[in-house]
C-alpha cells in the first residue's frame, strides 16, 4: 500500500489526514490483513484489529484462542498491548474486522473498558467483510464508564 511504512511490526501512515476516507480505509484494510493471522481453533470467529496512534503509527492485532477458553485474548487488546509495550499510550482510531457480512463487528465489553484505559474520545471503526463500517467513539460504546480518573476522587474511609 503506497503512504505506508512498516518498521518494528508498526506501519507508518504518511497521511496527515487521519480522519480521511482514504486513512480509514487503510486502516480498515490493515485489520482484514491482521485478521488472517488470528488463531482460533475452537470458535472458528477470526477477528482483526488495526490500531492507529497519535504518532500515525499502526499496530495490529488478531485473537488468539487457548484451549482453557477464557485465556484467549481478543484482537483489540492484542493490538493495544502490542502499542504500550512499545511506548504508545495516545490513541486516534481503532478498525476491527471479522468475517460477519450481515451485521458489523462490535468489541466486546471487556475490549471496551480495555479501550477505555486510553481515553474515551478516540474512534472506534467496526466493520463487516466487506469494508463497510460503522463508527463510534469509545465513550459511545461504553457511556457512564469508570477511567484512570476515577480512582483519584474523593472515597470514603
Amino acid at each position: 500500500m503506497d503512504g505506508l511504512k512498516s518498521s518494528l511490526g508498526a506501519v507508518h501512515i504518511d497521511d496527515q489526514s487521519s480522519k480521511s476516507q482514504e486513512s480509514v480505509k487503510k486502516l480498515i484494510c490493515q485489520s482484514q490483513e491482521a485478521k488472517k493471522q488470528a488463531y482460533c481453533p475452537y470458535s472458528k470467529f477470526r477477528v482483526g484489529a488495526a490500531l492507529l496512534t497519535h504518532d500515525d503509527i499502526v499496530f495490529t492485532g488478531c485473537n488468539v484462542e487457548n484451549a482453557c477458553y477464557n485465556l484467549g485474548v481478543c484482537a483489540e487488546r492484542n493490538a493495544m498491548a502490542k502499542a504500550v509495550s512499545e511506548g504508545y499510550k495516545c490513541f486516534k482510531a481503532i478498525a476491527i474486522a471479522s468475517d460477519m457480512t450481515n451485521q458489523f463487528i462490535s468489541p466486546c465489553g471487556g475490549c471496551r473498558q480495555f479501550m477505555r484505559e486510553f481515553g474515551s474520545n478516540w474512534d472506534v471503526y467496526m466493520t463487516k467483510a466487506d469494508g463497510s463500517f460503522s463508527k463510534m467513539t469509545v465513550d459511545e460504546l461504553l457511556p457512564i464508564s469508570f477511567g484512570p480518573q476515577d480512582l483519584l476522587r474523593k472515597k470514603e474511609t
